[in-house]
């Protein structure tokens, strides 16, 4: 039935354990899946040795196939090995989607150290925060992102760094007009002596010893959860393997070693990392990248190379649909798009299958399920606002929000909980915040939803504050501690808005001291270099006052719905 090149085993079951949404699965797909990987790197192992021609990866005019892929990362890892990296070390990454990206993501996997994901995006406050809470002993980042952790080295002295250029995987000519290009507009950044150099590793010699360990830590994935400072969700090797296995058992018969796929959605966001990374290199597919979801480049690799799956989210497939040029792309190869991240309005579904013939449905996850727990069917019925239905081996039901433990009826609203086996183990260093959302073996959303009467699920409000801009999480009280840091502000909030172009944004409402003015570009302005640039608001409102409670508490979400 599937043709995966690896096997995992398949567990059909009845309905009666209360999934009503089985009846409604695509044929083909199964009630459970049975994993038997160790970890991802036995993805990348398992299809080099069967399919090691096979082209792994595409990078502007740097090629590689999954058998040379292979010998770097043993290599780098036998490399972090010199650097005194051993099992359960973090090794961060602040890189975009690149070749090296890849490398380093399954070396360090290898060898059993922890992948700790860090946004380039991400300014010193938010790269010191992740690095002091996971310990990180080497990070892994882009050259042109050297000046924004001047300050991070100085904190953490004893951290390796390791810095690569965009020129180390690109294709003569086009790395030596690149160099060529960043010197003439002076942002060449030279790689300071006492940092180590990434294309290092290709001296060494690869070492076959690897750490097999199924249940050990693998990813340290930093999210707000409920309160905006962030956490590391722990996901191990079985909850990754799992969850890209689950995935892909939801499109029936992918076909080993012939599909394409492209990944342009981050490789250190939890839904990259599973759907554009290791579901390609599990599959043997080639990965397609590009470092920055650019529009007209996204047209330009579509003609080329033909991809079949293109995962995303809702503001890239509409920033595709919007733009005069996807009249001049055949599209059609593209068949199977996931959308992730943030809710994907009707109308972008409808244009898209029209103008593609493919088809784009709306998936559910988050951070702490590895992301991915609800899919809609691809060959079965779209219910318009729905999340679809969960996946294999994967149960949900809604909870009444008083005490979290009374299933509610068929279409009434309460809170999504989730149970499976990508389920995270809980928060680094954080057992009161996982406590609250690790009950009995379940996992508490904090997102208000609710199920029709055949296992469709549909989100209607989050418990949370949280604001998704393109599929990125951001959190108010980040917003509003810098907000407050500006001398002028009195009260501050920040909530996110609907916009048709972007999906959501953020908007702050400012309450100015006394004798105090100040304009909407001013505020904008005191964000500059401080966060990252999709986290600064859009709109700033000015008010006299801010709702509040009796006790004194701003009523965010009064303000979300004013």
């Amino acid at each position: 039935m599937f043709n995966y090149g690896t096997t995992f085993n398949i567990v059909q079951q009845s309905s009666d354990n209360g999934r009503i949404w089985l009846k409604v699965y695509d044929k083909g797909v199964p009630a459970d899946v049975e994993c038997n990987e160790g970890k991802p790197y036995d993805f990348l192992k398992n299809t080099a040795s069967k399919i090691p021609r096979k082209l792994a990866i595409v990078f502007f005019n740097y090629k590689i196939d999954y058998g040379r892929l292979m010998e770097k990362v043993d290599s780098f890892a036998s490399y972090l090995k010199s650097l005194g990296v051993a099992k359960g070390d973090r090794v961060a990454l602040d890189l975009p989607n690149c070749p090296q990206y890849i490398i380093a993501y399954y070396a360090i996997n290898k060898i059993g150290a922890v992948i700790t994901q860090i946004s380039p995006t991400y300014f010193k406050v938010e790269i010191n925060r992740i690095i002091e809470d996971s310990g990180a002993k080497v990070l892994i980042i882009y050259d042109d992102l050297l000046p924004r952790i001047e300050e991070t080295v100085r904190a953490f002295p004893n951290m390796t760094v390791v810095a690569t250029r965009i020129e180390d995987y690109l294709a003569f000519p086009l790395n030596f007009l690149y160099g060529l290009q960043r010197r003439a507009g002076k942002k060449f950044v030279k790689i300071p002596d006492k940092y180590r150099k990434f294309k290092e590793f290709e001296s060494f010699k690869s070492d076959q010893e690897e750490n097999n360990d199924n249940q050990s830590l693998a990813v340290l994935q930093y999210t707000g959860g409920t309160t905006g400072v962030p956490k590391g969700a722990m996901l191990t090797n079985r909850n990754l393997v799992c969850n890209t296995i689950q995935s892909i058992s939801t499109m029936p018969n992918p076909k080993f070693g012939e599909d394409t796929m492209l990944s342009v959605i981050p490789f250190f966001h939890v839904f990259g990392m599973t759907v554009a990374m290791n579901f390609p290199v599990k599959i043997g597919a080639t990965m397609v990248l590009q470092p920055k979801p650019d529009v007209e480049g996204i047209f330009k690799l579509i003609k080329k190379y033909r991809p079949s799956f293109f995962p995303g989210v809702p503001t890239l497939y509409s920033g595709l649909l919007s733009n005069e040029k996807i009249k001049d792309v055949d599209m059609k190869s593209v068949q199977y798009c996931l959308s992730g991240s943030a809710s994907l309005p009707v109308e972008i579904i409808d244009q898209w299958d029209r103008i593609t013939g493919g088809h784009l449905v709306e998936g559910y996850g988050l951070t702490e399920a590895s992301p991915v727990t609800h899919v809609n069917p691809l060959f079965g019925r779209i219910k318009p606002g729905s999340i679809g239905i969960p996946i294999p081996s994967t149960y949900a039901k809604v909870v009444d929000l008083e005490t979290g433990t009374k299933e509610v009826p068929i279409n009434a609203e309460g809170e999504l909980i989730i149970k499976g086996p990508q389920v995270m183990q809980g928060y680094y260093k954080n057992p009161e915040e996982t406590a609250g959302v690790l009950k009995n073996g379940w996992l508490y959303t904090g997102d208000i939803a609710k199920m029709d009467e055949e296992g469709y699920f549909y989100v209607v409000d989050r418990k949370k504050d949280v604001i998704i801009v393109g599929g990125f999480n951001v959190y108010p009280r980040e917003i509003e501690e810098i907000l407050y840091q500006n001398p002028k502000v009195k009260e501050a909030a920040a909530v996110g808005v609907k916009e048709a172009e972007h999906g959501e944004v953020v908007k702050a409402f400012v309450v100015l001291k006394e004798g105090q003015t100040a304009t909407e570009e001013e505020i904008k302005q005191f964000f500059q270099g401080k966060i990252a640039k999709f986290k600064i608001p859009r709109y700033v409102e000015f008010r006299q006052e801010l709702p509040k409670t009796l006790v004194g508490k701003i009523l965010r979400r009064e303000l979300r719905e004013k």
